[in-house]
């Protein structure tokens, strides 16, 4: 194996947290902001990209990191190396409700696709990229599908999905139409695009996207139900303004609600 091999178990219902267990010399790389705790032993450091063999070089770093940035993603990543004697352990945390997934790449051809913002934490050789939907439709109006992370390597990933996790195995030919930021991930065998909702009423009336992903098989694709964008949308809508008031407090069932609450 060119990644580092590594152990883990991932606890928790809602809010869950993945605990890695290192050997001595063993490394993992993680997104910043997703560190929870580590034993004593483990020294942490930021380097630019994301370690992997393919990213040798300064140029490849810089490529690196320009590729990620395509991705709303940092140029650094943080590694956390066990230099103490005998197995440690570090955890990292999912961002907001969900579900984790591992991902053992060498299962998936030694390539995954995921949405841009699911990468949490890997083994250390797993190279971080991005992966462009070269058809027209799907780079016009691919919206949050379009730019997408991929994970190339044979070690250990880990994803997170918002809400509740559905995991489908599409056969040959199977098409399955999704919003696309309910999209996760998928194997490098899913054919993926863009398709137009249709009609008047629908564009204009319907709530939702005007397009939607269409997925083929074959491969397993993962589906979220609580995307982050929508989470921060009914947030904000939500959320009182600079006045200090919010949505719904001049109607009576605003006013209601103040009253049942105890405000």
């Amino acid at each position: 194996m060119n990644a580092h091999e590594i152990d883990y178990e991932i606890f928790g219902e809602e809010m869950q947290f993945v605990e890695i267990e290192l050997d001595p010399q063993e490394t993992v790389v993680a997104e910043a902001g997703s560190f929870m705790m580590m034993e004593d032993g483990i020294k942490m450091e930021t380097i630019f990209g994301d370690g992997s063999t393919q990213s040798k070089g300064i140029f490849g770093k810089l490529m690196n990191a320009g590729k990620r940035m395509l991705t709303g993603e940092g140029l650094f990543m943080t590694t956390y190396t066990n230099y103490g004697h005998g197995k440690k352990k570090v955890s990292f945390a999912s961002p907001y409700p969900g579900k984790i997934i591992p991902l053992d790449l060498s299962k998936y051809n030694g390539k995954f696709i995921c949405q841009k913002d699911a990468f949490l934490a890997a083994a250390k050789g797993v190279s971080v990229g991005i992966e462009f939907n070269r058809k027209i439709g799907t780079g016009i109006f691919g919206g949050e599908g379009f730019i997408m992370q991929k994970l190339e390597g044979d070690g250990m990933s880990f994803i997170h999905a918002g809400g509740t996790l559905h995991k489908k195995v599409l056969q040959p030919g199977e098409v399955l139409k999704v919003d696309t930021g309910c999209i996760v991930g998928f194997e490098q065998t899913v054919d993926y695009d863009i398709e137009f909702v249709g009609g008047i009423k629908n564009t204009l009336f319907g709530g939702e996207g005007v397009f939607f992903a269409t997925l083929r098989g074959p491969g397993t694709v993962y589906v979220q139900s609580l995307p982050f964008s929508r989470l921060a949308d009914r947030i904000i809508a939500h959320a009182p303004s600079a006045g200090g008031s919010s949505k719904g407090e001049g109607s009576v069932l605003g006013g209601l609600g103040r009253l049942i609450d105890g405000d």
